[in-house]
């Protein structure tokens, strides 16, 4: 085994993902796959959902509202984008966190399997997230070619800037699993916040919007960091804060240590509770 690879695959946030990389890849395959099985255009849904979303949105916010962004991005173009970009990092974020807490009470079978490792339907949720956010940030990026006739070479960094926030969503994602088990509401509440947390976040907005004695507030919020570094990447040509990145690594990774530390311990019960 590479060094690299050794490294992953003996750290424990990683460790089950690269031991069952394999079983995460077929079963996330598989949820992809199964969720448009039946329906005539298939696939072409992940791709035809959120251009829709998109146009509403822009229509709603820019026809009816007259809203513009400002610092420059006045046109229905510029609008389009900043909005879509803000919408894709919340869509990743709610997505996997909107399935967490109903993934054991989903699968009770898999539970009853002493071999079979619990803590992958997290990632394959991850994964599934993922594949929609590709599709969108494809949509994107394809849009933003059409319109300016080039990309930003700094879109390059997208995999380094999302790697923390996935950290973050990861470890949310497995409390929110475990703690699903045990107290049912949680999978009630869940929807509501990140419903909220799209509206206090810079999805609709920029932060410059609020009144500067608020702005600290805005920041406090964990997809606010993300949202703006990808537009700066994706549509700003902007490089990323790297100490900004850093601080988020950090905080990313210790809430994913948390909170796969807090799944192994409630996995002890969670036959007993079903």
């Amino acid at each position: 085994m590479r060094p690299l690879a050794r490294a992953i695959s003996e750290f424990p946030v990683f460790a089950s993902f690269w031991k069952h990389r394999e079983l995460i890849w077929q079963m996330t395959r598989r949820d992809v796959v199964g969720r448009y099985r039946g329906s005539m255009m298939g696939l072409l849904w992940s791709f035809l959902n959120p251009v829709v979303m998109l146009v509403v949105y822009t229509f709603f916010f820019t026809v009816i509202f007259n809203f513009r962004w400002g610092s420059g991005a006045d046109s229905k173009t510029d609008f389009a984008l900043m909005l879509f970009a803000g919408m894709t990092i919340h869509a990743l974020f709610a997505e996997c966190l909107n399935r967490s807490p109903g993934l054991i009470l989903g699968n009770v079978n898999y539970v009853k399997k002493v071999v079979f490792p619990l803590e992958i339907l997290c990632w394959v949720a991850m994964g599934s997230a993922l594949f929609h956010a590709a599709v969108s940030i494809a949509v994107l990026l394809g849009f933003f070619a059409l319109v300016n006739h080039s990309l930003n070479w700094t879109l390059i960094f997208l995999p380094l800037l999302l790697l923390p926030y996935l950290l973050l969503i990861m470890g949310l994602s497995w409390w929110l699993a475990a703690t699903g088990v045990y107290l049912r509401d949680v999978g009630q509440t869940t929807g509501i916040i990140t419903t909220i947390l799209m509206f206090l976040s810079p999805v609709f907005y920029p932060v410059s919007a609020l009144p500067e004695g608020y702005r600290f507030l805005m920041h406090l919020n964990p997809l606010t960091f993300m949202i703006e570094q990808t537009r700066g990447i994706l549509i700003w040509g902007q490089l990323p804060s790297w100490g900004g990145l850093a601080a988020y690594f950090a905080a990313g990774l210790a809430v994913a240590w948390g909170g796969l530390l807090w799944f192994q311990k409630a996995r002890r019960g969670f036959a007993d509770v079903l």
